[in-house]
């Protein structure tokens, strides 16, 4: 009976190390199909022509007005959905009132909706047969079509990620913290500055991570609002596009490899937040 348990003990260890053997090589398999020989296919195709035929890509004046303009469309979205989400998942969170799922709901509506349709629902609302769309061209505002159709569809896309990301980590802080320091005097406001934000701050700065991620590669509901004028309301994904469309593939996967380049950083970063976020948690538990 005794010489029996050790056996099945070494068996169950056997099974366990191959199907953990197994599956880390079916992941390993998928990732290098899916992910890391695409990736290296971009900047293969990227240089394939020479460096010259690389850097002359990437200096036309189109790729750096799609430059420009992803990165200003990036520069409003991401503050403005990092106000929303922390108010959202501060409400959320910390309090307790009618309407609470709902808005739940609607936080993940973007995640939900396909981002053509997104576009399409800015079309509905901005557009020449809608009811404001004829207002706005009267007063000499532009939206589709231009910066402010493509920032609003980014907004839309992106408003999720702060708030997902802040949600979680602030139920499971939960509000001693709080309670304790609006007993001692301190008003909601430094509570919050003083309090609660310092406690998310890892959190936080992943969520504006995936946000800005996310809004310089959004493709599908910018595609719809910015018609795709060349220099004007290409963003990097779109120019891609327009570039392969024009048989001009190495100038394509050059942009494209600058693309993965700044996702490839956006990466790097999040690796060191989320290190550093893991490390802040280990130390809250261990105090």
């Amino acid at each position: 009976m005794n010489s029996a348990k050790p056996r099945k003990m070494r068996q169950a260890i056997g099974e366990g190390r191959w199907t953990r053997l197994t599956l880390i090589t079916i992941a390993l398999v998928f990732l290098g199909l899916m992910l890391i020989a695409p990736l290296l296919v971009v900047f293969v195709e990227a240089f394939s022509r020479g460096v010259g035929v690389y850097i002359d890509a990437l200096a036309m004046p189109d790729t750096m007005a799609a430059l420009r303009l992803t990165l200003l469309v990036a520069a409003i979205a991401v503050p403005v959905n990092l106000v929303f989400g922390v108010a959202a998942a501060w409400a959320i969170a910390k309090f307790e009132f009618k309407g609470k799922a709902f808005l739940l709901t609607l936080i993940d509506l973007p995640f939900a909706v396909s981002p053509v349709v997104s576009g399409l629902i800015f079309v509905l609302l901005f557009g020449a047969n809608s009811v404001l769309g004829p207002w706005l061209d009267g007063a000499g505002i532009k939206v589709l079509f231009a910066v402010p159709g493509i920032v609003l569809a980014t907004i839309f896309i992106t408003f999720p990620f702060i708030a997902r990301e802040l949600i979680p980590l602030m139920q499971q802080q939960g509000s001693s913290e709080e309670e304790a320091a609006v007993s001692l005097g301190a008003g909601g406001w430094r509570t919050f500055f003083q309090v609660t934000l310092p406690n998310v701050k890892w959190g936080l700065l992943y969520g504006v991570l995936l946000c800005n991620a996310r809004a310089m590669g959004e493709f599908g509901a910018v595609t719809v609002v910015s018609g795709n004028i060349r220099g004007v309301t290409t963003t990097l994904p779109l120019h891609i596009e327009i570039l392969y469309n024009d048989n001009k593939a190495a100038a394509a996967f050059a942009v494209a490899s600058l693309l993965a380049l700044l996702a490839l950083v956006t990466l790097a970063v999040k690796t060191l937040l989320e290190a550093r976020f893991a490390n802040s948690l280990a130390a809250q538990r261990r105090h």
